[in-house]
């Protein structure tokens, strides 16, 4: 029964938590917080190793200007990187983007969170 009351009193915790989280998230980025946001993602094309964002060279003047008319144009940020990417090629951008991969840093804690939650339950249930 000790047990039983320890863990609704965690998954209560991380009830709060969780709805902390989504409560005081952050709205949607306005246009202009979006571009300068791409602008750090996009490698300058003329330079070495520096985004367009701190670049002052030509190419990189010409990427921001395309990077910002399409956001006001309403199109998404994948969309806008993957453009560039097929435009330029895929050293572009600073960071590989993500892939199979980086689903899995999701769905592990995701999974052991459930099966954590079920071996809770079920020694909860054998300890009655």
């Amino acid at each position: 029964m000790k047990v039983l009351r320890s863990f609704w009193l965690w998954f209560a915790a991380l009830v709060v938590v969780a709805v902390v989280t989504v409560a005081t998230a952050p709205a949607a980025p306005s246009s202009q917080s979006r571009i300068k946001h791409l602008e750090t993602l996009v490698r300058c094309p003329a330079c070495e190793d520096i985004s367009v964002a701190v670049s002052d060279a030509t190419s990189a003047i010409a990427v921001r200007n395309e990077i910002s008319r399409e956001v006001r144009r309403g199109e998404s940020d994948n969309h806008i990187l993957t453009t560039l990417e097929a435009t330029y090629g895929p050293s572009i951008l600073l960071s590989p983007p993500t892939s199979g991969l980086g689903v899995l840093l999701w769905a592990v804690p995701a999974a052991v969170l459930v099966l954590a939650v079920v071996t809770g339950l079920r020694l909860a249930r054998r300890r009655r």
